[in-house]
């Protein structure tokens, strides 16, 4: 099972595939915005990464990052754990002036990835 270190936070193991925003939320128990449901659409769900960060990234990831102008930071919706990383959380809840992270996103990558890019 791949560890997930949130700075701050603590460390988890997670399982293989999860989605890093689930991840966050399930097992850190972080209050980690996502308020597009994780469709990669909004940016709520930044995050930094400390150590292990892919090399890769979903075509809709790269995609709003470059629309939003936005570098050192990757979506956790769009990311699955599938070895180990350390990640500094963004956009939390707390402060933000929202009423909630959002809805609660799928199990899958939205909208799935049918192409990967380098990122």
């Amino acid at each position: 099972m791949p560890k997930l270190t949130v700075e701050n936070v603590g460390e988890f193991e997670v399982e293989s595939g999860k989605r890093l925003v689930l991840a966050l939320t399930d097992n850190a128990h972080v209050d980690q915005l996502h308020a597009c449901g994780g469709a990669g659409r909004c940016t709520t769900c930044r995050v930094e990464f400390i150590e292990g960060e892919p090399n890769q990234m979903t075509v809709a990831e790269k995609t709003t990052l470059e629309a939003r102008e936005l570098s050192g930071c990757r979506l956790s919706c769009q990311i699955l754990c599938d070895h180990d990383m350390t990640v500094r959380v963004i956009s939390r809840l707390e402060g933000s002036g929202r009423a909630d992270t959002g809805n609660r996103p799928k199990d899958e990558i939205e909208p799935q990835p049918v192409e990967w890019v380098d990122k």
